[in-house]
């Protein structure tokens, strides 16, 4: 499994990442010649090595041989639109001839469209780049749906659904997963006395720092909901999410936003920070993870505030 040499190497991040499943050499350097002036190709020559290359980078388009030995284009197909991470890659089945029969197999296993071997060049591409134009559009609308207006930050419902999918990817791996609940201490106090819009920027300053604590490509940061930020870390035992959560602390104290009327003494915008963590199992459920954590931020508030308090459930 190889990405074939591009001459426009340089302008790769501008252009749609196109993975051609195929186990005909022939067959790959005729689509590679009609689509590598536009887009990245990359090539797989079996099934198994398409979903593979699908595990480890997300390509925009595939483009699918139905017969191939091992698993074939139908088998590839159904396997993609049963895994979360790469149901929505428009896969088009690219055929020797097509009938009804074929069309509604593969519809049925989840391709979005059909093109003959046979066709001409601008036919493809043309097919192709449409596609491609509406995937752009779907994946800008269902990012726009997952976005806190305010903070940028991913919303409730994007937090949802990455907990859930991590606590059963989990459940496979038997790995650690955290969760960091966060809550501005004293905010109801800073809006009644710099006023909401004053406090809309600082919950933007507080989101943009929590957000800059964060470099694995894994990890969430989400607008929990009011003045809460929730924060989601797979692979993550008790005592990373604490040295995280202890780093958020000092890094919002740094920001030394001024809050006359907290009751914390500094006279800055503070926060408090409850850390769960748990083996995902069968037997439990996320849910419990959100518990532990706003166990965890309780305790941390009724000691005081500005400060942190963990659970190892």
């Amino acid at each position: 499994m190889t990405r074939v040499d591009d001459p426009m190497f340089g302008a790769q991040h501008a252009r749609a990442r196109l993975l051609v499943v195929d186990d005909q050499p022939l067959n790959i350097r005729l689509l590679h010649q009609v689509f590598q002036a536009d887009h990245q190709v990359f090539v797989a020559t079996s099934g198994e090595d398409a979903l593979a290359f699908c595990g480890a980078q997300l390509p925009d388009l595939i483009l699918l041989d139905v017969v191939m030995p091992g698993l074939d284009g139908y088998a590839v197909c159904r396997r993609l639109k049963l895994d979360p991470r790469t149901c929505e890659i428009p896969v088009v089945f690219v055929t020797s001839q097509v009938d009804s029969t074929e069309e509604e197999v593969g519809l049925a296993a989840g391709a979005v469209d059909f093109i003959a071997k046979s066709a001409s060049a601008n036919v493809m591409r043309a097919r192709v780049n449409t596609l491609i134009t509406l995937k752009r559009q779907t994946d800008l609308l269902r990012s726009l749906a997952q976005l806190d207006g305010l903070t940028g930050l991913a919303n409730r419902r994007h937090f949802d659904t990455k907990l859930d999918a991590e606590w059963r990817r989990g459940i496979r791996s038997g790995s650690p997963l955290a969760l960091i609940l966060i809550d501005i201490d004293y905010f109801k106090n800073f809006n009644d006395c710099y006023g909401h819009p004053a406090g809309d920027a600082c919950l933007q300053q507080v989101a943009k720092c929590l957000q800059g604590g964060f470099t694995r490509s894994p990890d969430l940061v989400a607008r929990y909901g009011g003045e809460e930020f929730v924060c989601v870390l797979p692979d993550t035992p008790l005592a990373g999410a604490d040295a995280k959560a202890q780093s958020l602390e000092t890094a919002i104290r740094a920001l030394g936003i001024p809050h006359e009327k907290s009751e914390v003494p500094g006279g800055i915008v503070t926060i408090s920070l409850g850390v769960a963590v748990a083996i995902p199992t069968t037997r439990g459920n996320h849910a419990d993870l959100i518990v532990g954590a706003d166990r965890s931020l309780y305790l941390a508030k009724n000691a005081g505030r500005a400060q942190v308090k963990t659970l190892q459930i």
